[in-house]
């Protein structure tokens, strides 16, 4: 194998295994997020922006993951 070879192995790896945590947390947020929705809906407002506030940590994470690729793919 080639250098350049395993540094795309080790991109596609950075990315793929980065975003699964939280791809699963974002899954989790957003069911939690319905099912508290569903037992009070009067609350829905805050709980929905919650939710966004913490979907958008999680994304965080994932876009952590992608720079680490970008950093292995190009340097």
């Amino acid at each position: 194998m080639l250098e350049g070879d395993i540094a795309n192995i080790g991109a596609g790896l950075a990315i793929g295994v980065g975003a699964i945590g939280p791809g699963i947390g974002i899954g989790l947020l957003g069911a939690k997020a319905m099912e508290a929705i569903g037992r009070n809906p009067e609350a829905a407002g805050p709980i929905q922006q919650n939710m966004i506030l913490a979907i958008a940590f999680a994304e965080a994470i994932a876009i952590y993951a992608l720079v680490v690729a970008i950093i292995i793919k190009f340097v």
